[in-house]
């Protein structure tokens, strides 16, 4: 990736931190999509000081198990103190392993199960739509959880319905390249009649320019990322460091390397 965003760099740090404190975390997933939550969250109407704001923007995060880059996105956005994220996965925290929306403020939806998330954007886009709302919805999904028929059921039913309003974005890092992976994601999403474009995931610029959208079909972002950019060890194991934690010493060290990618 190329120099990281200072902010992007702060995200991670957090997330490093508080998955060493709490024992907890999906760190290599988490990495590969703090880019695009930072370029949404700098893009969408909300108001961190008034989460349920009526005329706000919707973002849902399909693959529930980076709760945690989620979390941390919005403390640095201000909806919270990143110290209390801290909390997350201690008993009795309203910061679980998977976001829960009637806890953490600016969650829109507790996910987990995977491609269930998109259907509800659907639903909200349509429901925005058939009100003559402005609102639009933003929904991310993973190219493992690509694997869910729910998926491609819900995107038919966005095309169909031309729904201009709702913006999928895909983080295509390669998760799945041991098991199914899917195959040319451009060409399918546009046969299942999306307006679709590619992007650097770890560029805030392009995916920013991307989810500028006034066509009038739904949009797909495919996010070209990388599973833990941002720390090599990471990058090198990303299967073996799947729902691991790091020890002090593994600490010390991803944190030397994401200071060195930043530079």
């Amino acid at each position: 990736m190329n120099c990281m965003d200072a902010l992007a760099k702060q995200i991670r740090e957090s997330i490093l931190r508080i998955s060493h404190h709490s024992g907890h975390g999906h760190i290599p997933t988490c990495f590969s999509v703090v880019e695009m939550l930072c370029a949404v969250y700098k893009s969408i109407r909300h108001d961190p000081k008034n989460p349920g704001w009526k005329e706000r923007d919707i973002f849902i995060l399909s693959k529930g198990h980076a709760a945690l880059g989620l979390y941390c996105t919005l403390a640095h956005f201000g909806y919270f103190p990143v110290e209390d994220v801290y909390a997350f996965g201690a008993f009795g925290s309203r910061f679980g392993c998977h976001a829960d929306r009637f806890k953490v403020p600016g969650v829109e939806l507790s996910t987990g199960s995977l491609g269930h998330g998109i259907g509800v954007a659907l639903g909200m886009a349509l429901g925005f739509k058939l009100s003559g709302s402005e609102r639009r919805v933003y929904v991310m999904v993973g190219d493992g959880e690509s694997n869910e028929g729910t998926v491609w059921e819900s995107l038919m039913v966005a095309a169909n319905r031309s729904l201009n309003n709702l913006t999928v974005l895909l983080d295509n890092n390669g998760s799945q390249s041991r098991c199914l992976p899917i195959d040319d994601p451009q060409a399918k999403l546009s046969a299942f009649g999306l307006d679709v474009v590619s992007v650097d995931g770890h560029n805030i610029t392009a995916i920013s320019r991307a989810l500028e959208h006034s066509n009038s079909k739904p949009r797909a972002i495919i996010a070209n990322t990388t599973k833990g950019a941002g720390c090599a060890t990471l990058v090198r194991d990303m299967f073996a460091w799947h729902r691991r934690s790091p020890n002090a010493a593994e600490l010390e060290t991803l944190l030397g390397e994401l200071n060195a990618a930043a530079v």
